[in-house]
């Protein structure tokens, strides 16, 4: 795991859940019935492993299935209740539910191309600022919980990036193939007292990241916006 500035006192990981058991390539948003795949677990596994020895006092979990499995072992780890925070759940699509080469489909159909004009609202969806605003806050909250440790939130690939982007003022716009957040990857945000101090990032399970994964966020195992 990456190193953070020495003078952080305080530190906030974004985990993201593990490879979704979903053979349709559905494009599930926030869809409830999706499970971690069997390499899913192990991913889970892999970074109770390789984490479970931080200083790490406060748990929290989106809401969705998936997001709940992949904190669980490291939650046992660290004897760690999972609180669960609807702040960090996927971002909101239109497209959500349809297989995703479907999706790509509508991209050619007229009437989709409303829900597609704006890409800061994103008109398909959740504004990058509300979902920003939303994520952003429960990493305050975090902080201030596990003030002088370390807190890990698990949530989802669109909302990890977003916060990442708000947090070093970047511009929300961008290729999705361009996001730095794979499956099971910790984005970690060091503070000094409230102030943010380093943005670091790690893969704790990377070396069961499957190569398609890597390069298309889209796969079956992360159909997420």
């Amino acid at each position: 795991m990456s190193e953070v500035l020495p003078d952080a006192t305080t530190t906030v990981h974004l985990l993201r859940h593990g490879e979704v058991y979903n053979p349709e390539g559905v494009l599930y948003g926030r869809a409830t019935g999706y499970h971690l795949s069997e390499l899913g677990r192990a991913m889970a596994d892999r970074v109770a492993e390789r984490v479970g020895d931080r200083d790490i006092t406060h748990i929290v979990s989106s809401p969705l299935e998936r997001a709940q499995e992949t904190a669980a072992p490291l939650a046992t780890v660290r004897g760690v209740e999972v609180g669960t925070d609807e702040r960090l759940i996927e971002s909101e699509n239109y497209f959500a539910g349809r297989p995703f080469s479907v999706t790509r489909g509508l991209l050619l159909n007229p009437a989709a191309w409303p829900h597609l004009r704006n890409p800061m609202k994103p008109s398909w969806g959740e504004a990058y600022t509300a979902i920003a605003a939303r994520m952003w806050a429960a990493v305050e909250d975090a902080r201030e919980a596990a003030d002088g440790h370390e807190a890990v939130l698990v949530s989802h690939q669109l909302p990890i990036w977003v916060t990442r982007l708000f947090a070093e003022k970047r511009r929300f716009v961008h290729n999705p193939r361009s996001r730095k957040c794979t499956l099971c990857s910790l984005t970690s945000f060091g503070f000094d007292a409230d102030r943010l101090v380093s943005v670091s990032y790690s893969e704790p399970a990377g070396d069961l990241i499957p190569a398609g994964a890597r390069k298309d966020p889209f796969s079956a195992g992360g159909a997420e916006e």
